[in-house]
């Protein structure tokens, strides 16, 4: 394949990836909130670039509910792989690179998840107090809840945007704001929404005051917060030490080919040396898990 043709396809691969990774609740919060309805135009309405990417979004939709787009980073294990087994002449680094894909693809989405649950909670402690100012102010509850959805820009942020929409419809339309706080709340992160729908259904039935227990439960949030954050500094130097007692073994293979020794060509190419290298690859990683496991209980507890 010529140099033209390969970045024509490059660049094609890139844009439809673009076209699909977009989020489905920026668009339809963009349709929420949009202005009047205006009759289609020559074309049943949908532009040029539109059609284009409900095209590309069918074609791919299979490859979409396959692997969730987030089959990218992780492929990184692939070429360190690849240059190791054609350095060392042997197999083995290649089938441990592809096998490290999925492992490396499940850590990488179980940590984008917790980042994603900690914005949340993070933007649901500035609702509850952005809401309770406004309202000290004298705005009524449910425009109150509608400006501050928009001031903050959830329904533009992905993260939030499945939680914002309901919301600012109810406010918005004098729907069933407590029942939509706490549909909202099942969303990992934003469980803080079902103290809101309480407080919030408290105020309306009994005549409570909304901003005392909006403040509280943005407290008790922040409180959660400097714990978890608190514990993670607690927790980053029995993390660096695991680092560093797991990257040993490199180490190790690096000072026996230092000092004339043929460490990985025994590993690799020898059944003593495989035999080695599968017993030791079981107790790293045994030893990786017991540890995560003990952190995950620490973080847990």
């Amino acid at each position: 394949m010529s140099a033209p043709a390969l970045v024509a396809a490059l660049c094609a691969g890139v844009a439809a990836w673009v076209l699909c990774g977009r989020d489905e609740a920026v668009r339809r919060a963009r349709t929420l909130l949009a202005g009047p309805w205006q009759p289609p135009g020559p074309s049943g309405g949908v532009p040029g670039p539109r059609r284009l990417e409900m095209r590309a979004q069918a074609v791919l939709e299979p490859f979409r509910a396959r692997f969730g787009w987030r089959l990218g980073r992780e492929l990184l294990c692939l070429p360190p792989g690849l240059a190791i087994a054609g350095l060392t002449h042997s197999v083995v680094p290649a089938v441990l690179a592809a096998g490290a894909v999925p492992l490396a693809g499940r850590w990488l989405r179980g940590r984008e998840s917790r980042a994603v649950a900690e914005e949340r909670a993070a933007a649901v402690g500035a609702l509850c107090a952005a809401v309770a100012g406004d309202l000290r102010a004298g705005l009524a509850p449910q425009g109150a809840l509608a400006g501050v959805l928009l001031r903050e820009g959830w329904p533009g942020r992905p993260a939030l945007a499945d939680a914002a929409l309901p919301l600012l419809a109810a406010a918005r339309f004098g729907g069933d704001v407590p029942g939509a706080l706490r549909t909202a709340a099942r969303i990992d992160g934003a469980q803080g929404l079902a103290g809101v729908a309480a407080c919030w259904q408290v105020a309306v039935d009994g005549g409570a005051g909304l901003a005392v227990g909006l403040d509280r439960i943005a407290a008790a949030l922040r409180s959660e917060r400097d714990q978890r954050e608190d514990l993670r500094a607690q927790l980053a130097a029995p993390r660096s030490t695991v680092l560093m007692l797991a990257l040993l073994p490199l180490f190790g293979l690096v000072l026996g080919t230092g000092l004339g020794a043929d460490p990985v060509g025994t590993l690799l190419r020898t059944p003593f040396g495989l035999g080695c290298l599968a017993a030791g690859g079981v107790l790293e990683w045994a030893g990786l898990a017991w540890t995560a496991r003990i952190v995950r209980t620490a973080e847990a507890s």
